[in-house]
């Protein structure tokens, strides 16, 4: 049987983590940084994780996740 196709669009966009919930990075930390204030530039580095409604959906682009 062949290997099943993940979509690569997600891939780039989400990871699984240890506990098996989806990261994604936080939106509107990609340019114009000098706009945003100190404490709006350190909440967007970290990862955050993708809701409970929404997370079956993205696992189903990730087969092998």
């Amino acid at each position: 049987m062949p290997k099943m196709k993940s979509n690569r669009a997600a891939s780039k966009r989400f990871k699984i983590s240890g506990s098996g919930r989806i990261r994604r990075s936080k939106c509107g930390a990609q340019h114009n940084m000098i706009g945003k204030s100190r404490k709006q530039r350190r909440r967007l580095r970290d990862q955050d994780m993708v809701d409970k409604a929404m997370e079956g959906r993205v696992k189903l682009l990730l087969p092998y996740g």
